[in-house]
């Protein structure tokens, strides 16, 4: 389930990257060959790139490529890490459940207000927090176990 999850982020992730390659591209050749800008494709770009961090975001934390400071852990004890990578496991929790909660209130309040370009309800580009908060709640859930397995942290010792 895991490693689905995993696919999914990366399927979604390159699938938002691709939308702002294309809407880009597009965009230009419209603009510079046939001298008519595509009024939507800034803010179309924009919000796909809002996506794809929040998926990317998600699937670094999972993948362990993210920025850390890891010279604070070199010298510590087994026992101590374990217990440093469930807490921050558990902050990630929490902070993923602030961003999905905090990104439903946001939504609640201006989703209902059109965007300018695309015309399209706001809550549609919107939900990149609430759908980014859930994912990190996933990826946090699935990550959180691996704590308890002590084959994990065998080879460190």
């Amino acid at each position: 389930m895991k490693s689905l999850f995993k696919k999914l982020l990366a399927i979604a992730t390159g699938g938002s990257l691709a939308v702002v390659f294309g809407v880009v591209l597009v965009s230009s050749l419209s603009r510079y060959l046939l001298n008519a800008p595509i009024q939507w494709s800034e803010e179309v770009a924009k919000y796909a790139m809002i996506y794809g961090t929040m998926f990317g975001t998600v699937l670094c934390y999972m993948e362990d490529i993210h920025i850390k400071f890891g010279f604070l852990k070199q010298g510590l004890p087994t026992l101590l890490t374990r217990i440093l990578n469930l807490v921050l496991d558990l902050i990630t929790l929490g902070t993923g459940v602030v961003l999905a909660w905090s990104g439903y209130l946001f939504v609640m309040k201006r989703g209902g207000i059109d965007a300018p370009g695309t015309g399209l309800p706001m809550s549609v580009f919107q939900s990149a927090m609430v759908i980014g908060g859930v994912c990190l709640v996933i990826a946090a859930l699935f990550q959180i176990p691996s704590h308890f397995k002590a084959k994990r942290y065998e080879a460190e010792v």
